[in-house]
């Protein structure tokens, strides 16, 4: 009874946990700042929440040289994914963007087998085809949001390269360790940046209220507290139910979409098309994998 407890806890934890990561497109589109000020806020109040919250738990961040390098060289990649994310939203909807990053199936199936050398499936490439027919259409009919769709589908890419590190380096490291030098990282390789092109020199912190506020929410809740609420869960939930529960974030995030921003969301019934076939492809394919033993 106990464990049947701790599985559906889990699972009202996981569910909020994405509905969280839902509402961060939300969040990218109400704060004024640009992207890359708007991320580098970001990973500063989510590397500072962790450490935080690893003091008060007595967690030990102690790693390897090499470890720490690893995680704080993939942290330049997750600042790259996070920028192009919200700079996508900025100039296109969140709708859009959030469908364009469902097509991470699309770009691990390719990419996780050539960066591990192993054969690609045949049905991965069928449902390839399924999610680049989705894309077609949303471009075809949404043809005004090129430039997002762009952004969001090269944000995908940045995330399936370092979710796909990330398997490999979770094998041997905690995640919650992982998250915080990968965030750290982010920040360092994001200072460094500002600093070159002198938008740091020229950092006032003056934003207004309505920024800071929405930028607390984003580091310390969507960032730090969802990272580990959902490394959290993985303890009581197998991963086949984790990453079919976590493809339900472009559905939460756009129903959010409407809620805020109501007819700046409506898109034409191309795009609808569209992202019909690429949700379906990504509920159903997991499905279908474990039923088939491919996974």
């Amino acid at each position: 009874m106990n464990n049947l407890s701790s599985i559906t806890k889990s699972l009202l934890v996981l569910h909020f946990t994405v509905f969280i990561w839902g509402f961060t497109g939300i969040l990218g589109a109400l704060i004024s700042i640009d992207a890359v000020q708007m991320v580098w806020y970001r990973v500063l109040i989510a590397s500072i929440t962790l450490f935080v919250y690893f003091k008060l738990s007595k967690t030990s961040i102690k790693v390897t040289r090499k470890q720490f390098l690893q995680f704080f060289f993939t942290g330049s990649i997750v600042a790259i994914h996070w920028i192009l994310f919200f700079h996508a939203i900025k100039v296109s909807t969140v709708s859009v963007v959030l469908v364009c990053m469902s097509s991470i199936t699309l770009f691990t199936a390719v990419l996780e087998p050539l960066v591990k050398k192993q054969p690609i499936f045949k049905p991965d490439i069928f449902v390839g085809l399924i999610i680049i027919l989705g894309i077609y259409l949303i471009f075809k009919f949404e043809s005004q949001y090129t430039l997002g769709i762009v952004l969001g589908l090269l944000a995908t890419v940045a995330s399936s390269i370092f979710a796909i590190i990330n398997s490999n380096l979770v094998q041997k490291s905690d995640a919650k360790i992982i998250g915080f030098y990968e965030i750290s990282g982010a920040f360092f390789w994001i200072t460094l940046y500002r600093l070159f092109t002198g938008e740091l020199q020229n950092e006032s912190f003056n934003l207004g209220v309505h920024d800071w506020i929405y930028l607390i929410i984003l580091g310390t809740i969507c960032t730090a507290l969802a990272y580990v609420a959902g490394v959290s869960v993985m303890r009581n939930l197998s991963a086949f139910r984790v990453a079919l529960i976590t493809n339900l974030e472009p559905v939460y995030g756009i129903i959010l979409a409407f809620l805020f921003f109501g007819s700046k969301e409506s898109m034409s019934v191309g795009f609808y098309l569209g992202a019909t076939l690429i949700l379906g492809s990504v509920f159903l394919y997991p499905v279908y994998k474990k039923r088939k033993n491919l996974q």
